[in-house]
């Protein structure tokens, strides 16, 4: 469907802009913006000064708070196309808390001609695949052009990653950095950058689908940014080289050092921080109060040894709240019935995968201890298992 939609529009282009054809820019502010078809002389709403009681009122029937719909700067001058604008989201699976939020980040889209600018966009994102979900938590991908943005970049994508599978894995990943920057400017130079510095195609795709917004990263710090993980002692080819890209991109040389820092305040040799980096670069994307609130829990909480800790850091990427701390729980009421010993292999338990944790503590003993289903359900706190297990019923 989507190489329908783009024989059909292509029909106009004759070709794809390249290098040497168009440069749409990407104006700061949203208003600014040039649709699909026409410039500003489309929007059916003005920005105004002061708030317009009519505007306000419409808003807050939409969903947003009266101080939300105060501050909107964008005068509905047609609740009529309003209207149609939001039956057209629904009609393609837009829940009424997905259009709230999308009108909650821009009001400017409830002005929108629904048919002439929106419907085929949509049409554009549904023949790729990607959920209204995904694209109501962005909703500069209806604010840029069609034909001069979205289908050249899309093409663009389309052509590295192979299958529309793949473009729309990529744009629902970080569906803002289809909207970042251009074709010519940005794409084409970050996928040159990448080839020059020796990553092959392979890792190039899996970088894209991992984070479209590499695009945005520029020459230069691409560059560092490989050297960086080089100095580290991992190469181009090792299958954990883009994760360390994606790791990288958005921290800035303070911010990675002063991580390092509070990794080894826990008493990390540098040598056994570099060797939980490479295992799982993501460990660094944690915030510092991510990070101490993790490293506090399962090394006072749970009394782990900090070098069993790092040398499985994947545990640093869990969900306390959805993931380990209800197994805590689970271990602990069957260490209270007797049902398991205390020294149990903790590491084993955490790391297991859903099902096999399921199958062997929860299931296992869901008749005869009805409190297991519980705790994994989050209905009972975790309070220690070293002379402190006490359970706590939530939300009873």
């Amino acid at each position: 469907m989507f190489a329908s939609i783009c024989r059909r529009r292509l029909l106009r282009l004759r070709q794809i802009p390249s290098a040497a054809g168009t440069n749409p820019s990407w104006p700061p502010n949203p208003i600014d913006l040039h649709f699909h078809g026409n410039s500003t002389s489309a929007i059916a709403g003005a920005a105004v000064s002061e708030p317009c009681p009519a505007t306000v009122s419409y808003l807050i029937s939409c969903g947003l708070s009266p101080a939300a719909a105060a501050a909107s700067k964008r005068r509905i001058r047609s609740t009529d196309r309003a209207d149609a604008v939001r039956a057209l989201f629904r009609s393609y699976g837009f829940t009424d808390a997905d259009i709230t939020g999308m009108i909650r980040q821009a009001s400017l889209i409830l002005t929108l001609d629904p048919d002439r600018i929106l419907r085929p966009k949509l049409d554009l994102y549904a023949s790729l695949g990607i959920q209204p979900r995904k694209l109501a938590s962005t909703t500069a991908l209806f604010m840029r052009s069609l034909d001069k943005h979205l289908i050249p970049c899309i093409q663009f994508l389309r052509g590295i990653l192979g299958t529309d599978d793949a473009v729309c894995r990529a744009i629902s990943g970080n569906p803002r950095g289809l909207t970042m920057g251009d074709l010519d400017r940005n794409m084409r130079p970050a996928v040159d950058t990448l080839r020059r510095l020796g990553l092959p195609e392979k890792s190039i795709s899996k970088l894209l689908i991992l984070n479209v917004g590499v695009f945005m990263i520029s020459p230069d710090r691409m560059s560092e940014i490989f050297e960086h993980l080089k100095s580290l002692g991992l190469g181009v080819t090792d299958s954990v080289f883009v994760y360390g890209i994606r790791a990288l991109s958005g921290l800035s040389r303070e911010t990675w050092l002063r991580r390092v820092s509070l990794y080894k305040s826990f008493g990390l040799s540098e040598g056994e921080f570099v060797e939980a980096f490479k295992k799982q670069p993501w460990i660094m994307r944690l915030s510092d109060e991510m990070v101490t609130k993790k490293m506090r829990f399962y090394l006072d909480e749970l009394k782990l040894e900090l070098s069993d800790l790092m040398g499985q850091p994947v545990l640093l990427g869990y969900s306390m709240e959805k993931r380990i701390i209800p197994r805590c729980a689970v271990l602990s009421v069957l260490m209270r019935e007797g049902k398991i010993q205390p020294n149990i292999k903790l590491l084993s338990a955490l790391l297991a995968n859903a099902r096999n944790f399921s199958k062997k503590y929860v299931l296992r003993y869901a008749h005869e201890v009805p409190d297991v289903v519980k705790a994994y359900e989050g209905k009972i706190a975790f309070e220690g298992f070293r002379g402190r297990d006490v359970l706590v019923p939530l939300n009873p």
